[in-house]
């Protein structure tokens, strides 16, 4: 593995590292704590000020993640194109870190709108009191159920890159390039055959045809 690739498999995975352990912690921690609290009209503001100084340091490993997946597609694009079932992984792997990225923006514009709701009372980050204002509640409830799908799919994520990482072995490598080279043989010589078989049915229909002139004559 060259200098290069190896510069860009660390930013890739130590971002997606802080990514996932930084959402999980938050849900746990930051959230869990402001919960604790025992003035609830504390507990949103301790929160979203939590957030909000993770805010740089997960975009910051967002944007490592990132650069180091380009770097890496475009390193292995030979591989996605020759080796059996890395293109099929490749695929699924970038609609997860869209997916991720999608979630994470907008958890992220549902914590700015809970910093700007001030002072209400909370059970919890997200989880509303009868006391909490109608809207505030709403945007917690899209909050509780996003806080733990940003760590879910980075999770996925972590577990798709691992089994990536099998596919790069020189074993795993020399039978999926085999495998793709047979497939394509096979699809090829399947081609050749129904190419045959038409000309020969063509073939024999002449044939018949011209027997049958024959016979009138």
């Amino acid at each position: 593995m060259s200098e290069r690739h190896t510069a860009l498999r660390s930013m890739h995975d130590l971002g997606l590292a802080a990514w996932f352990g930084g959402s999980l912690m938050g849900a746990f921690g930051v959230n869990g704590a402001a919960a604790q609290i025992n003035d609830s009209t504390q507990r949103l503001p301790v929160a979203s000020a939590g957030w909000a100084r993770w805010t740089p340091v997960n975009a910051a490993a967002i944007g490592a993640h990132l650069a180091g997946a380009v770097g890496e597609l475009v390193t292995e694009s030979p591989r996605v194109a020759s080796q059996a079932g890395v293109a099929r992984a490749s695929s699924l792997k970038t609609a997860l870190t869209v997916g991720a990225l999608a979630v994470t923006g907008y958890s992220r514009l549902l914590g700015m709108r809970l910093e700007k709701a001030g002072n209400p009372p909370v059970e919890g980050t997200t989880e509303p009191n009868h006391q909490t204002p109608s809207n505030v509640a709403s945007t917690q409830r899209q909050m509780k159920l996003l806080q733990w799908a940003v760590p879910a799919i980075t999770g996925a994520l972590i577990v798709m890159t691992a089994y990536m990482g099998e596919q790069q072995k020189p074993g795993q490598v020399f039978r999926g390039v085999f495998g793709r080279a047979g497939s394509m043989g096979s699809a090829r010589g399947m081609r050749k055959m129904g190419t045959i078989g038409k000309l020969t049915t063509m073939a024999g229909m002449a044939a018949g045809r011209k027997k049958a002139h024959s016979g009138r004559d």
